[in-house]
């Protein structure tokens, strides 16, 4: 989704000195685990992602090649993995796919026709320029070294994979053949006219896709996470811009066919969730109707027990952070994401550890001297990847950071 802002800068870890005689009164603060982070290899560009890590330790995203293109990347033990295109310029893993079976997915262009409605589709922020547009793009599925695409509904051209659980079924949004006059800014070059809907598709061969329902009276979705539970969270609206926003009006999850509205969210924009655990509890981030749709967010976890409960952003930070996201949650519901600024300029990688309030990750590399921008994925290792800036170049890298406490 297109947001203002790379992801950079600092804050400071909690740290207390207490007198003797309170020292004995109270008991000590459970340590907060450092982090042993090490830079991804790249294919040679400026800017590489981790999006995802399993339970193996294996983080996948993108990285750009030296022409600007996007690939879709794999890294196994630190070797690195380009899993190339289905025929266009770019691909990429943009979600947290969590599959221990081999599989990955993500987004990939094709070279097979130009887009013939001229439509951007909502993968055009997840490429990099000049070669971001004009091309249809679908869902790909890797696995045994290969990738393939998923076709999308009846009547639609474009779709888009975001998640795979370990039963075969993977999940995203795909269009139909539906041309729905809720699509936004039906002037404005780019945008989308067709339908989209929330789909899983089970991996055959062959690969056969089936949509999930919407809350009464929307029009379009999208399905974000799954796990193996077969629990998955997306988004219920209308068609609007197919990277979110009025289509995220409500945050959903479907269980046993049915869709569950999981709650009144202050803004009707950017309800989004971005993960779900084997428990159910959910993470994503969500509007905040005091700014501009879209220009501030709120982080979020829901449980079942007790519902939506906001996340933080970090304090004490100048100039003051407002914005919080959060993109993965682990098995022991710890939760990673991003704290920004109010113009989205000074953004850091952290985590929520059981709090409404993160720490900076920042404050737990010891002496790694890459600043981390973002968060993407934490495993049930506790090991986090996300994207950091080198100081020296200003080249953004892929990273892995493996707690060592």
């Amino acid at each position: 989704m297109t947001r203002k802002a790379s992801y950079i800068c600092l804050t400071i870890l909690i740290a207390a000195c207490c007198g003797a005689a309170l020292a004995q009164t109270q008991a000590k603060a459970k340590p907060k685990a450092q982090y042993q982070v090490s830079n991804l290899a790249s294919l040679g560009g400026t800017s590489s992602g981790g999006n995802s890590i399993n339970d193996q330790s294996w983080v996948a995203g993108y990285s750009r090649l030296l022409n600007r293109n996007r690939h879709a990347t794999l890294w196994r033990n630190s070797l690195l993995t380009d899993f190339g295109t289905l025929g266009g310029p770019n691909s990429s893993v943009t979600w947290n796919v969590k599959n221990t079976a081999g599989i990955i997915v993500g987004i990939s262009q094709t070279a097979t026709t130009p887009e013939p409605n001229g439509e951007n589709w909502s993968s055009v922020a997840f490429y990099s320029t000049p070669n971001n547009v004009g091309y249809i793009n679908l869902g790909f599925v890797w696995e045994n070294g290969a990738m393939r695409g998923l076709l999308p509904f009846p009547g639609g051209n474009n779709g888009f994979a975001t998640g795979a659980n370990n039963l075969g079924q993977v999940v995203g949004w795909a269009e139909n053949g539906v041309h729905d006059p809720t699509c936004c800014c039906q002037s404005d070059p780019g945008h989308q006219v067709l339908q989209f809907r929330p789909a899983v598709w089970t991996l055959g061969p062959p690969d056969q896709i089936h949509d999930l329902p919407l809350i009464a009276g929307d029009t379009s979705g999208a399905a974000t996470a799954i796990n193996d539970n077969g629990q998955i969270v997306g988004i219920s609206g209308i068609c609007d811009q197919a990277v979110g926003r009025h289509t995220a009006k409500h945050a959903v999850l479907w269980e046993n066919g049915k869709v569950t509205d999981l709650g009144t969210f202050p803004a009707a924009w950017w309800n989004t969730p971005t993960a779900i655990n084997q428990h159910g509890d959910v993470v994503g981030f969500a509007g905040d109707p005091a700014f501009v749709e879209g220009e501030i967010l709120h982080a979020f976890i829901w449980t079942k027990d007790n519902g939506i409960k906001d996340l933080k952003p970090l304090r004490g930070r100048v100039p003051q952070h407002i914005d919080s996201e959060a993109y993965g949650v682990n098995e022991a519901g710890q939760v990673v994401g991003v704290s920004c600024d109010a113009d989205l300029v000074d953004c850091r990688a952290v985590i929520w550890d059981h709090g409404v309030y993160p720490t900076d990750l920042n404050d737990l590399k010891g002496g790694a001297s890459a600043f981390l921008a973002s968060a993407k994925d934490i495993n049930n290792k506790g090991e986090i990847t996300g994207r950091a800036v080198d100081p020296s170049t200003g080249a953004l890298i892929a990273y892995l950071a493996v707690p060592v406490q």
